[in-house]
């Protein structure tokens, strides 16, 4: 099969974790562990999130000279190599030797007129106390909403609308390369009034970049990795249960929470929708279960209704 693995943040800094090289190492190197098992017989492409590192280069370029700090677009192509080159590194240790491996900088176009511009809702950085984010906004003019029971800097997230180098990452395919693209759900850009390409300040979702990615090069599986087995409707309460099968339709209407699992529903609801395919939303742990059809929450058209574990 042709399949498309998005790593969720967990897979790369853990929440309340130290943003340091040597924590991303080691969570990038459990990460590639459990996607090595699915390798023989397969074509992978990874996409990954970006969102404490994306958030982390802005702090520190701030520290520097808060008026020449670098763009988030900018941020995020360093973010893509950065990260890039450790999946790219882990994993080419664990997989044979002559399997060729790329990383490719990508870029994502979205609509200036997308209204996440208006409303910020994408999480970066670390995460504060109310009192802490309530001054940060103010000295630095960011937005902060709740996560949890912290509180984080919130970005436009603009929906991908195309992505630019879909042909060189299937050209790497056709060549039998693992290929890590879409990192942090793309490089965000436009065209301007002249129809020349630009850099915009966003951060555009993983999730939905990886089901576009994942459409677009009519791949077979979508698996959207996160740090549980399944989406869960009543999470945290007793009556909580893990969905184990739903028609996208009656995914979405159960309403999950724009922060966390309600990008990935949508993801994996776009993806099932659009090609009639299989998207699985489950934990890395839980890799060879997920392609055998055995473990996650499987979002499908063929299925009827919704169905729990």
């Amino acid at each position: 099969m042709r399949i498309v693995v998005a790593l969720g943040g967990n897979a790369l800094l853990r929440r309340g974790e130290p943003m340091t090289a040597e924590n991303q190492r080691i969570n990038i190197r459990t990460a590639t562990e459990q996607i090595a098992k699915i390798h023989p017989g397969n074509e992978l492409v990874i996409a990954h999130g970006n969102g404490p590192q994306v958030g982390l280069l802005s702090l520190q370029g701030m520290a520097y000279k808060p008026d020449e700090a670098y763009p988030l677009d900018v941020l995020g192509a360093e973010t893509e190599g950065m990260i890039g080159y450790m999946i790219q590194q882990e994993l080419g240790n664990l997989l044979p030797f002559e399997v060729p491996l790329a990383t490719l900088l990508t870029q994502v176009e979205v609509d200036a007129n997308d209204p996440a511009f208006k409303d910020p809702s994408k999480f970066i950085g670390p995460v504060y106390s109310k009192e802490e984010a309530e001054r940060l906004a103010k000295e630095k003019g960011w937005v902060v909403k709740p996560d949890g029971d912290k509180y984080r800097r919130v970005v436009a997230s603009p929906k991908p609308k195309r992505i630019f180098e879909i042909r060189p990452v299937q050209w790497l395919l056709e060549k039998q390369s693992v290929v890590i693209c879409a990192g942090g759900g793309g490089i965000p850009t436009m065209y301007d009034d002249n129809r020349k390409l630009k850099g915009i300040e966003a951060v555009i979702d993983k999730d939905l970049a990886s089901a576009l990615l994942a459409e677009q090069l009519e791949a077979d599986l979508l698996v959207i990795a996160t740090d549980v087995d399944a989406a869960y409707i009543d999470w945290g309460k007793p009556s909580q249960k893990g969905i184990a099968e739903a028609h996208p339709d009656e995914l979405e209407r159960l309403g999950f929470a724009a922060g966390s699992m309600g990008p990935k529903v949508q993801a994996a609801s776009n993806f099932a929708r659009n090609t009639g395919k299989v998207a699985v939303i489950s934990s890395l742990e839980n890799i060879e279960e997920i392609v055998k059809g055995t473990a996650g929450t499987r979002v499908s058209v063929s299925a009827s209704g919704i169905s729990y574990r």
